[in-house]
């Protein structure tokens, strides 16, 4: 397990669609595991293997960080809501409703297209955003 994975505490998942054409499978890899110098994604299909340049492997680094400061904010988190104004007043939706319970997608470009990638982040414990 690198560092960042420790730090985590969890399994940070990402998956895209398979870029060939007839295929219907779903590439998924760890986030943590993208430090490794030989990392490849591969297709469970078709088994496509993706190597991820520089510029990618460093957005997505950098969303592990990210996810690991947002875990080392849970105890904040927990305490904080989005307000939304309506008609009539406002709805409170506590912030941490919103990270566990909505999907996570990044934008990013990989062999010239815009791919979405989902993140599925594992919780460290029964009792997270509680």
């Amino acid at each position: 397990m690198t560092n960042a994975a420790a730090e985590l505490g969890a399994r940070a998942q990402i998956d895209f669609k398979c870029f060939v054409d007839d295929c219907s499978g779903v590439v998924k890899f760890n986030l943590a595991d993208i430090g490794s110098r030989d990392f490849q994604a591969v297709c469970p299909v078709c088994h496509r293997a993706y190597a991820l340049e520089t510029g990618l492997r460093d957005k997505l680094r950098r969303m592990l960080e990210l996810i690991n400061a947002l875990r080392c904010s849970e105890d904040i988190l927990g305490d904080s809501v989005v307000s939304v104004n309506v008609a009539g007043g406002e709805v409170r939706i506590p912030y941490a409703l919103l990270l566990t319970r909505l999907n996570t997608l990044i934008t990013l470009e990989l062999d010239g297209k815009k791919v979405d990638f989902h993140l599925w982040v594992e919780p460290t414990s029964p009792d997270t955003f509680r």
